[in-house]
């Protein structure tokens, strides 16, 4: 009884093996008509699954925005380039089956789904013609069916559902337009107009802390084009890139008035708050790098050249760990995901995709011995 009860004992407080957390994202390949499922074990970035998609073999239809379901069962590709219509497809996470299709808009582009409704809301992006007014597509991810489409404002970007699933969030890259739209009814609520003249500066390095005090007044209102937008997941506030001013803005919800504003390197393209409010991680295009910011000291904490010169998508694993960032390829060249240790602010892992990586959506952590 005595060698059982000390074995048992031993077991119990006997060091426990960490668990190993691995990290698994899907990327959209626009240029090679491939989705990739990357899987990152802490240390090194791997593809496990090149996903053809698209149903027209010689032509490139342009994968473009990627989410997964609430439950992560499955995941969504928008179709960029339709005839005229773009095309969103259901897939199913892990065997990756395609299960279900619908026509969107034109040039659909970035979506979200809502906790709240379970629809799916994809902008339609629209790069055809004149810059007119484009909408919002909503789908039943059940039936596959378009159920609505909401008009916003010109080449619609950044789709975002508020934490509570209430309410989208979009801005209009080309008429300079935050937007708020009723997840449960699509009328659009509020309309910020974005470019009030007002520019932000930095320091002499660059690396400006953001805030009201360091704004500079230009002659007139330019354009800002704004191409994302993310919520806060505990703040009633949203942050927007804008694009064409080289800064971001933090959007406060209560009053429907910019409040602060972060300059960054040029051309900042997709952002993401991380789970635990603390982190922004901002894509910046025009310059090829990642901008890591602390929101509770408005500070930039790392500029980070990215493995390839035009950064694009971003996404950050649930836990707040990590950011993945795919950058485009130029040319024939193959384009990268790039991962990013939140904790010391370092680039620690990256792997080859397809051409032109863009659309980026976080699917699961798994945990193994």
């Amino acid at each position: 009884m005595l060698l059982a009860t000390t074995a048992l004992l031993a077991a119990f407080t006997a060091p426990q093996r960490d668990l190993q957390r691995e990290y698994w994202v899907y990327v959209a390949a626009e240029s090679s008509d491939e989705v990739f499922l990357v899987r990152f074990d802490g240390k090194e970035a791997k593809v496990e699954e090149r996903i053809p998609v698209g149903y027209m073999p010689t032509e490139i239809e342009g994968p473009h925005g990627l989410t997964v379901s609430p439950d992560g069962e499955y995941w969504f590709v928008s179709m960029a380039h339709g005839m005229p219509y773009g095309i969103l497809y259901k897939y199913a996470t892990g065997t990756n089956e395609l299960l279900g299709q619908t026509e969107l808009g034109l040039f659909p582009a970035t979506m979200a789904i809502s906790s709240a409704t379970g629809l799916l809301y994809c902008v339609n992006f629209d790069l055809h013609g004149d810059m007119t007014p484009s909408s919002i597509s909503v789908v039943d991810t059940e039936s596959m069916d378009e159920v609505a489409q909401t008009v916003t404002g010109a080449m619609p970007h950044g789709s975002r559902i508020s934490p509570d699933g209430q309410r989208h969030y979009s801005c209009a890259m080309m008429s300079d337009e935050l937007f708020e739209m009723d997840t449960r009814t699509f009328e659009v609520l509020r309309v910020l107009k974005l470019n009030d003249g007002k520019v932000a500066t930095g320091d002499e390095d660059g690396h400006g802390h953001g805030g009201e005090g360091e704004l500079r007044l230009s002659q007139a209102a330019k354009p800002v084009k704004p191409t994302w937008v993310d919520p806060h997941p505990t703040r009633p506030v949203v942050f927007v890139a804008l694009n064409g001013a080289a800064q971001v803005v933090e959007v406060d919800l209560e009053s429907w008035a910019i409040t602060r504003r972060f300059p960054t390197a040029a051309g900042p393209y997709n952002l993401v708050v991380s789970n635990d409010g603390k982190r922004m991680v901002v894509s910046y295009k025009t310059a090829g790098s990642v901008g890591i910011w602390d929101l509770e000291r408005n500070e930039e904490l790392a500029r980070i050249p990215a493995t390839r010169k035009v950064t694009h998508g971003v996404t950050i694993s649930p836990d707040s760990r990590y950011a993945f960032v795919s950058n485009e390829s130029i040319g024939g060249d193959a384009g990268t995901l790039d991962v990013f240790d939140l904790t010391t602010n370092k680039l620690v892992a990256s792997v080859e995709l397809g051409l032109q990586p863009g659309g980026i959506t976080f699917w699961k952590i798994e945990e193994r011995n």
